[in-house]
């Protein structure tokens, strides 16, 4: 397969994803206008061309192979792949979803992708009547995407879902469902290839599959190149601090990697209380391992939900004689009020700044002064563009060197 050229690649946008994919494909443009310009350049190098006859004689090539008899106007310059395939969804009376595809898909390598966690209103049925979704909601959504493309033969289909749903249901401790693999392994006897996510909760979820693979992507680049925006990581006074246990490694990534002193929050919890709100921890006690007096704080984790959690640990560092902190979330949910409780704890000086990805679309979010986003649909296009041609994924999951360059430029 061509490299340079996504010969049967499709993405198809879900509810709720829309968002999301329109970034990701803009992205992707973007990478196979690069390969296509870089091909030219260096063809034109070799065989003392210029550059349109060279362009000319790619298009001129492609065009032969291709299966299609209608062929673009363009022949001298790059050519923008559509790599978007149109969809209808419709939601009855009932609550059932129904997808139509309205492309063709066979023998395409479609990619769908799907914002769970995305609660703003969603448009259906081409009427101009909105519905607020549950992720119970986009999930099926979801379903209906994948059976409709495998239905139309499409030869493979990966899930995009930059949230994985209920990963937090990984383990049990009682008469309790495993249903974060049971989702996996529904999406797998559809027939689904892969699902590539983001910061995933728990690792041991992929180990419950059979053929269907995980791609567990990380945005720890992408939050350091903001962190560096907001404060100096190299300074003395910076200290990593892993909000629990679970958070450790995550943190000590961060750490010995930005070559920081690591602290850790121990924390006692009543697993038999349901938090609601931020008000509402299930926390019963509090201890530091490590030292933050006068330093600035970063912590981070990878999901954000009603925040409880994390407005404890900051208000409790900020005690212990923190002078700043920082937070990053891979995955800001901010359900509930969360927003109204960040808001609260901003003005009252509990922290700085929380940084978060874009893997989930917010409106009122975004606008905060306390809040920056990062964009990691840049991530996802080029890991989409990688499986597309079986390439290796590897230069993209292992961030270590780039952050390492990122620290010292500072």
């Amino acid at each position: 397969m061509n490299y340079s050229e996504p010969t049967n690649l499709g993405i198809l946008a879900c509810p709720g994803g829309e968002q999301f994919a329109e970034k990701v494909l803009k992205h992707l443009k973007g990478i196979y206008k690069r390969r296509f310009d870089r091909k030219v350049s260096a063809l034109a190098k070799r065989y003392d061309q210029p550059r349109e006859t060279i362009a000319r004689n790619i298009n001129l090539y492609n065009d032969i192979i291709a299966n299609s008899a209608s062929l673009p106007d363009i022949v001298d310059k790059f050519r923008s792949p559509e790599l978007k395939l149109d969809a209808r969804y419709t939601m009855f009376a009932n609550g059932e979803v129904k997808t139509e595809i309205l492309s063709p898909v066979r023998g395409k390598d479609i990619y769908i992708i799907q914002d769970v966690e995305n609660h703003h209103p969603i448009l259906f049925n081409g009427n101009g009547a909105t519905k607020l979704l549950s992720i119970n909601d986009h999930i099926f959504c979801l379903m209906t995407a994948a059976d409709a493309a495998l239905q139309a033969g499409a030869r493979r289909v990966s899930l995009v879902l930059p949230v994985y749903p209920y990963s937090r249901q990984h383990k049990k401790k009682g008469r309790e469902g495993l249903t974060a693999s049971r989702f996996g392994q529904t999406m797998e006897s559809y027939g689904v290839a892969r699902i590539i996510t983001l910061d995933i909760h728990s690792r041991e979820i992929e180990n419950s599959f059979n053929g269907l693979r995980l791609e567990n992507l990380h945005a720890s680049y992408q939050i350091m190149q903001q962190l560096s925006k907001v404060t100096d990581i190299t300074s003395p006074d910076f200290v990593v601090v892993s909000p629990d246990t679970g958070a450790v490694d995550r943190n000590k990534f961060f750490a010995s990697t930005m070559q920081r002193p690591l602290a850790l929050l121990y924390k006692e919890r009543d697993y038999s209380k349901v938090t609601n709100d931020a008000n509402d921890s299930n926390i019963t006690e509090m201890k530091l391992l490590g030292n933050v007096t006068g330093k600035v704080v970063f912590m981070a984790d990878d999901m954000l939900g009603t925040g409880g959690t994390l407005l404890k640990a900051m208000k409790f560092l900020r005690d212990q004689g923190a002078k700043e902190i920082i937070c990053a979330v891979s995955l800001p949910v901010f359900s509930g009020k969360a927003i109204e409780d960040f808001d609260v704890a901003y003005k009252a000086g509990h922290f700085t700044r929380i940084i978060g990805t874009n893997a989930i679309y917010h409106e009122d979010l975004i606008e905060k002064e306390w809040y920056v986003s990062t964009d990691v649909t840049a991530l996802f296009a080029h890991i989409i563009s990688r499986l597309h041609h079986d390439r290796s994924l590897s230069p993209l999951l292992d961030s270590r060197d780039i952050i390492a360059k990122l620290v010292a430029k500072q």
